[in-house]
């Protein structure tokens, strides 16, 4: 947005510096409020059970084929990303809700510090995938889940929607612990939250802001001209979109 455009959009009133620290303040404890609150969730969240999950169900990796017990990486969890996958298509058609998600998850050796491995699991044939994901310059390990072995995984979830799923290992058996979707999957975005900060939030028309706030489609952040916002880049880098 440029200066002329932002200088006609509605804004806060203004005050002086006390009256905005004062209704800061009150803010304050709100958002002090929702952090304890999820504290409170997250100790919840570690006190559900789990179910086991047959670790030896097969997945494809980038040494062929595996399982899904070798997918921790003989670490202790696997924090696992389902990626939605369009077969046959450009890079252009892939989910860009979750390119925009993935593309925010980089360094990973804070993950590794406490004993887990971050993955994706992606809905899609190997030699497409890689090639998506190598044109995206990711780093993180990928692996091909399809067939019967998605099927397993997901246990009678919506196979058309974007997941996280935590597992646990103990010695060679694996246990679900936690899965999550939709809004749930933005615990890998950054960019959406540093927004919600912002004046103008994240500017989605579902959001509570005041009238003259701008408001529009997600697709408006998450794609450019037809195409997920991250892929520019690595077009003008000179990578091919051909899958």
């Amino acid at each position: 947005m440029n200066e002329s455009t932002g200088n006609k959009l509605a804004a806060p009133r203004v005050v002086d510096r006390s009256k905005f620290q004062a209704e800061l303040n009150e803010l304050r404890i709100r958002e002090k409020a929702h952090t304890r609150e999820g504290d409170a969730i997250a100790a919840a969240r570690r006190r559900l059970p789990m179910v086991e999950v047959d670790g030896s169900i097969p997945i494809v990796g980038k040494d062929g084929n595996t399982t899904l017990l070798n997918a921790f990486d003989g670490r202790r969890m696997l924090i696992a990303y389902y990626f939605m996958w369009h077969t046959g298509k450009p890079a252009a058609k892939q989910c860009e809700g979750c390119t925009w998600v993935t593309s925010q998850v980089r360094e990973l050796s804070y993950i590794h510090s406490r004993d887990a491995t971050f993955a994706v699991f992606c809905k899609g044939p190997y030699e497409e995938r890689i090639r998506y994901h190598d044109f995206m310059g990711w780093q993180m390990p990928w692996y091909s889940v399809q067939g019967a072995s998605l099927e397993s995984l997901l246990a009678g979830r919506d196979l058309r929607m974007m997941y996280i799923v935590c597992y646990l290992r103990r010695e060679s058996r694996v246990f679900e612990t936690y899965w999550t979707t939709i809004r749930g999957v933005e615990a890998m975005d950054n960019s959406y939250r540093l927004l919600a900060l912002t004046v103008y939030g994240r500017q989605e028309k579902w959001e509570d802001s005041p009238r003259g706030w701008p408001q529009g489609d997600i697709l408006e952040t998450l794609c450019s001209d037809g195409r997920p916002r991250p892929q520019w880049t690595r077009l003008k880098a000179g990578f091919s979109d051909d899958l």
